[in-house]
């Protein structure tokens, strides 16, 4: 054992000053952020998501939700298609590439896949095949 004093932080009060100050902060941390890094984070959190959904992780059937990854999936669709003219050939190339594996991934899992042009996200991507 050592004789070294232990040191305790007090925890931050919860009070309406100390939830501002902690807002202010965020806010300052979000506008520092580029605008390209938020739609390409938040279009990997979504891809990610649909990935899951659809049952591409380790434990598959664990987890496989086609109602939640056809909707992530359409949103997917439109940021990335939306996204693509201002966010750079390199990332949106690589959004689209995502995209295209699970919306093709969704259809395998599909009982009854949908018909061309109808399945989740080819709104606005295409028909996918």
């Amino acid at each position: 054992m050592t004789d070294q004093p232990i040191t305790v932080h007090p925890i931050a009060p919860d009070t309406p000053h100390a939830r501002a100050t902690s807002v202010e902060q965020a806010v300052r941390d979000i506008a520092d952020v580029p605008a390209v890094e938020l739609i390409t984070t938040a279009a990997v959190h979504m891809l990610s998501a649909a990935a899951v959904k659809v049952g591409l992780s380790d434990a598959p059937e664990a987890q496989t939700d086609l109602a939640e990854a056809r909707i992530l999936i359409t949103a997917l669709a439109g940021l990335v298609t939306a996204s693509s003219p201002v966010i750079g050939s390199e990332h949106a190339r690589g959004l689209r590439d995502g995209l295209r594996a699970v919306q093709l991934a969704f259809r395998e899992a599909s009982a009854t896949p949908d018909p061309p042009g109808l399945g989740p996200g080819e709104k606005y991507t295409g028909p996918v095949s």
